[in-house]
């Protein structure tokens, strides 16, 4: 059975795939008279196509413990896709790069912890795990997504094969 290891979520680490989006270090400069600290420019928005726009959501996501099964892995070919937690809500990132074939090459399929502070970005074309809320309990949690909305096709899907899981323990993050 295929188990892959929580890696902590990082800005190298999780370079290939995307943005990790979070305040760190100083802010890029002060906003509203001084009053705020704008970390500006955090992730690329990508919108590809005819009818493509950019667009604000939210999500609520069901909570899962550890071990989590993995089903299936998409990818949204015209559009980055950004998931921001609402909250403190910790959520767990599965990634993998295009093989040969145009799929997901499995060999380098890698999880992440993202702590409730952390939000990804995914690339444009980048293969992805649907979102896997952490929680023990099983609550949910409540996410912003910011993505591609459009009328053209774009999301890829490809169903897992085998008992793929992801186990603890939780690393810290960046």
């Amino acid at each position: 059975m295929p188990v892959l290891t929580l890696e902590p979520l990082n800005t190298a680490a999780f370079a290939p795939f995307g943005d990790v989006i979070n305040i760190v270090g100083e802010p890029s400069f002060p906003i509203n008279a001084g009053t705020t600290a704008r970390y500006h420019d955090l992730g690329a928005i990508d919108v590809l196509g005819g009818s493509a726009r950019a667009a604000i959501s939210m999500a609520r996501g069901q909570g899962f413990s550890l071990p989590m099964a993995l089903r299936l892995l998409e990818r949204h070919p015209l559009g980055s896709q950004a998931w921001l937690p609402r909250g403190k809500t910790p959520f767990v990132v599965v990634v993998a790069p295009n093989g040969a074939d145009d799929r997901p090459d499995m060999r380098q399929l890698r999880a992440f912890y993202a702590q409730g502070g952390q939000g990804v970005n995914y690339h444009a074309g980048t293969w992805h795990h649907p979102l896997l809320t952490h929680d023990e309990e099983g609550q949910s949690g409540d996410f912003y997504v910011v993505d591609r909305i459009g009328t053209e096709a774009n999301c890829d899907e490809v169903v897992l094969t085998g008992d793929w899981t992801v186990a603890g323990p939780c690393p810290n993050g960046e």
